[in-house]
């Protein structure tokens, strides 16, 4: 079994690694604001020479993320590459193969409909009902309180009609408003089990590893970082990369609030994965 270690700063194992990709919400992000901590941990790890990586379930779009990051101070020139499962998503959507081939142009958005940037520039309409859509959309619930059973009656119903789910990442729960909700692939599994054919993209799969690698030359030893065990660290285990795991993150109800991470609790929480983090640490600080 692999041991993890807990720390309290980052620095203590930076100088191990040339290429470090971290998550966005529960790393650098509450959900509602960027954490100053972990913005200042990015600009170290820039400044000492780490290749940073921003790699995250988020459906929001590369520009949108960008903005956020600007927003905030935080200047996107400081990472090597920026992605998210709502610009590969309006990828595939783009030039519609495989999968997204047969899904036609009408789809119904199901929870928070602010932000339809995967759909942008496409051809691709909006249905207010069901049954004139050809797919069921989901990037993000409307509400913090949202449960599974403010969405059932919709799941239900689609899945009478015999359309696809569509979702931008494959989280069971994120952080939204800063406060831990229910996140798209939560009802994306019951829409399965509901004998619904879902389509989801995200961590763990490796080809977004791959999307962000591939163009960065000599990126050497790799950590991710990341507060999901079910993603971030299940994808940096599949793909033999030393990890690290934020423990107030999604996972704070269970790992607790210490400064210092319980590393017991964290070893009870990747059996439960089959995901081991090398690190564990409370959050991103230098």
């Amino acid at each position: 079994m692999k041991m993890i270690k807990p720390i309290v700063n980052l620095s203590k194992v930076a100088e191990n690694y040339d290429t470090v990709i971290l998550g966005f919400n529960g790393v650098l992000s509450n959900g509602t604001e960027i954490l100053p901590e972990a913005a200042s941990c990015l600009k170290n790890l820039f400044t000492v020479g780490k290749k940073v990586v921003l790699l995250t379930n988020s459906p929001l779009r590369v520009a949108s993320i960008a903005s956020l990051l600007a927003h905030a101070g935080i200047s996107p020139a400081l990472f090597s590459c920026i992605m998210s499962a709502g610009e590969v998503l309006h990828y595939r959507l783009k030039y519609a193969s495989g999968d997204y081939a047969a899904l036609g142009n009408s789809y119904f958005h199901l929870g928070d409909k602010s932000d339809k940037g995967v759909f942008a520039g496409l051809d691709f309409t909006e249905s207010v009902s069901l049954e004139n859509a050809h797919f069921m959309y989901m990037g993000a619930v409307s509400a913090p309180s949202d449960t599974a059973d403010t969405y059932r009656p919709f799941l239900e119903h689609a899945a009478g009609l015999g359309i696809p789910f569509v979702c931008a990442g494959n989280d069971t729960s994120c952080f939204r408003a800063g406060k831990i909700a229910l996140a798209p692939g939560a009802l994306a599994e019951q829409y399965a089990v509901m004998g619904g054919r879902i389509i989801t993209l995200g961590k763990p799969d490796a080809q977004m590893f791959s999307y962000c690698l591939d163009g960065i030359k000599d990126a050497g030893n790799i950590l991710v970082v990341g507060d999901n065990a079910a993603t971030d660290i299940r994808g940096a285990e599949l793909l033999g990369f030393d990890s690290m795991l934020i423990s107030k993150g999604i996972h704070v109800n269970y790992l607790g609030e210490g400064y210092i991470p319980d590393v017991a609790k964290t070893r009870e929480l990747s059996n439960n994965y089959d995901a081991s983090p090398n690190y564990v640490i409370s959050s991103l600080r230098w």
